[in-house]
């Protein structure tokens, strides 16, 4: 058996996003424009506060990938310690480091030419397919590697970009299947110690900061990671490659 260790990190995105927002609602008579709801609050991209806008997002990119380093350096030692020997790099290797919830500059063929665009992925990550020149070496033959999680007590997925991707969807993919109930429905649905029995009697471990977090994300609040991988590899957006069964959760 193999064990994979999946990480998840997004340390201060929306910080970045709400102060933006709000310099964004106090710019709108600088720059033309009337909101009819603060969400759409934008900036010229070419503009000085545009262009600081992406600097920032790109340090909390840059952010979110040293903690996930870390919380990686973290699960080594913490199998140093419980089997007594020592943790190597190359004995826990790195797959793969993707970052979702972030906008990039890309090129496609849209209406018989090729432009340049922004292009969001919100809750979404890339699938670039096997060959595109922005997949690292080692994963260029294969498509890039696609993770989508799933919940604390049902499969998470392994997948490589396919070959739709490009035409379809701008090269990306679903971060996950998505929630069924809100934060708040979720705590009224099932309690902490409840969850921890139900997840226990299918032999997941679970160790979280604080119970009263737990509930939320309950498996009961998400939706079935398992047809979700169905419609994204039918559909040609990502291959599926791996089903992977949770045994410890760790929630911080």
């Amino acid at each position: 058996m193999r064990t994979i260790r999946l990480r998840h990190s997004c340390p201060v995105g929306h910080q970045i996003a709400e102060e933006y927002i709000k310099l964004a609602e106090s710019k709108q008579q600088d720059y033309g424009y009337n909101l009819v709801d603060c969400q759409l609050a934008c900036l010229p991209i070419q503009s000085k506060e545009g262009q600081d806008y992406l600097g920032a997002m790109a340090c909390g990119a840059n952010f979110a990938w040293a903690n996930r380093q870390l919380l990686m350096e973290g699960v080594r030692q913490a199998f140093k310690t419980v089997f007594g020997r020592k943790a190597k790099a190359r004995d826990m290797p790195l797959v793969y480091d993707v970052c979702h919830n972030i906008a990039k500059i890309e090129e496609y063929e849209i209406d018989g030419q090729l432009r340049k665009v922004c292009v969001h992925r919100k809750g979404a990550t890339r699938a670039f397919p096997a060959g595109h020149p922005a997949i690292p070496e080692k994963y260029r033959s294969v498509g890039q590697p696609v993770l989508i999680p799933g919940d604390m007590g049902r499969y998470s997925f392994m997948l490589v970009g396919g070959p739709n991707s490009m035409q379809q969807s701008f090269g990306s993919c679903c971060h996950g299947a998505g929630r069924r109930m809100s934060r708040t429905a979720a705590k009224k649905a099932v309690g902490a110690r409840e969850l921890i029995q139900q997840l226990e009697s299918k032999g997941v471990t679970v160790r979280v900061h604080s119970k009263n977090l737990l509930s939320e994300e309950a498996p009961q609040a998400y939706k079935d990671a398992q047809q979700v991988v169905n419609v994204v590899h039918n559909a040609g957006l990502a291959s599926l490659v791996a089903r992977l069964k949770p045994i410890v959760v760790v929630k911080g």
